[in-house]
């Protein structure tokens, strides 16, 4: 099975093997969208998408994503990123460049519910998200059978809060070892350390099944049945050392009423937290998602 995704990985970058990506954030001020432009044209570039956002046209903050299409872009990536740098300078920009075909690496953690999870990997089987899975880690043995049947690594690392820095000394180990890009929290009911996410900022995204700010923390179907909501969600973040505080990237709800049981409640967010975290993940694969503060600005 992981040939065949391998093959549809492979054919992605194929055709993509031009296609560059460019993301921008600076303080907003006039000319910066003729500069970027003209800095494109003149590298034979062609633009196929681009969009722009400004907090504020009088001395607000402007972050741009340009997808554009120039010959060879391989070759002379790493030439086109100096060139930009005047321009950078000039503008006070924060930006990256990057190649489309150059896919991320993930790694997913898990624990017991495997929902999420089994979302991820058919997505990935499909072909709608383009990465290279590099490794599943769980502090449980339940996902074994599944991780095992897509031909993917498997690694039980048993964990509670008394050995906590040696089991991230030990997952530290193998995202290096995997050359990971991307960490994705798929329902993994572990709080990581500071040092975990200072070694991963904004490369690390999580599931909270609620419409975050609400109910934080455990048991929110619990304490959303007590309070007699109307509506459940799902929240998809990156992980900052505040528990459940980081950057939204996407959300989603349901309509729920007074019949429904703390499990119908838990049933129907199940729903809801796949989906959100599949976009969550294939938006950061993608390049789309820009943090500024505690938020994000997806294009």
């Amino acid at each position: 099975m992981k040939s065949y995704i391998q093959e549809q990985v492979q054919n992605y970058k194929e055709k993509h093997k031009n296609s560059g990506r460019l993301l921008i954030n600076c303080p907003d001020q006039p000319g910066i969208v003729s500069s970027v432009t003209q800095f494109l044209h003149k590298n034979e570039a062609n633009i196929i998408e681009s969009n722009q956002y400004t907090t504020d046209p009088q001395d607000g903050k402007f972050f741009m994503r340009i997808e554009f299409d120039s010959p060879r872009l391989p070759e002379k990536e790493e030439e086109l990123r100096k060139d930009f740098h005047s321009i950078a300078e000039q503008f006070d920009m924060t930006w990256t460049l990057k190649g489309a075909y150059d896919v991320k690496k993930t790694a997913i953690f898990c624990s017991k519910e495997l929902h999420c999870l089994r979302e991820l990997l058919l997505e990935w089987q499909s072909g709608d998200l383009i990465t290279d899975i590099g490794l599943v880690v769980s502090n449980h043995e339940d996902c074994r059978e599944l991780v095992e049947s897509f031909n993917l690594p498997f690694y039980h690392i048993p964990s509670n809060k008394d050995i906590r820095k040696q089991v991230e000394e030990k997952q530290l180990a193998l995202l290096k070892e995997y050359e990971i890009d991307l960490i994705v929290l798929a329902r993994y009911m572990q709080i990581l350390t500071p040092e975990f996410v200072a070694a991963h900022p904004f490369k690390i995204i999580n599931i909270h099944h609620s419409f975050l700010p609400a109910f934080i923390g455990a048991n929110p179907h619990k304490r959303a049945y007590e309070r007699g909501v109307k509506l459940i969600g799902a929240t998809s973040h990156y992980v900052t050392n505040d528990l459940d505080e980081g950057p939204i990237i996407e959300q989603d709800i349901m309509r729920v009423d007074h019949r429904d049981s703390i499990d119908d409640l838990k049933k129907m967010g199940r729903t809801i937290e796949r989906s959100v975290l599949a976009r969550g993940v294939k938006w950061h694969l993608e390049d789309r998602l820009i943090v500024h503060e505690n938020k994000t600005i997806v294009f």
